[in-house]
């Protein structure tokens, strides 16, 4: 038999992947409590898929490890890109996680200053 947890779910992954690693558009200073965008591309080489037996099940951005928002994505008719519209207090980085359906999550980060 087939073991359900193989070595791809052990632990989130932060290593550069061509169509996994999470591309983090916004800007690198903000005024604080002003409201910006931050846009969430998955792939920062190439387009990941979006097929029934291979696609990305959500898109999550955090400030530090404070989860702000998460959106589920449906294979074939979900691209995997999204815009939040998020404001800010304080200097931070937000951070990006993916999680596809046949491997464990891919982060990346990005430095924010608040003035």
């Amino acid at each position: 038999p087939v073991p359900e947890i193989t070595p791809a779910f052990d632990k989130n992954k932060t290593a550069h992947d061509p169509k996994h690693t999470p591309k983090i558009t916004a800007p690198d200073k903000v005024k604080a409590g002003e409201w910006f965008d931050v846009t969430i591309a998955i792939g920062k080489d190439a387009v990941h898929p979006s097929m029934d037996t291979h696609f990305v099940r959500y898109i999550a951005l955090y400030n530090n490890d404070v989860e702000i928002s998460r959106t589920y994505l449906h294979p074939v008719f979900s691209q995997p890109t999204v815009t939040y519209t998020i404001r800010l207090k304080q200097s931070t980085t937000l951070r990006a996680m993916e999680e596809a359906n046949h491997t464990a999550g891919w982060i990346s980060e990005h430095p924010i200053t608040v003035e």
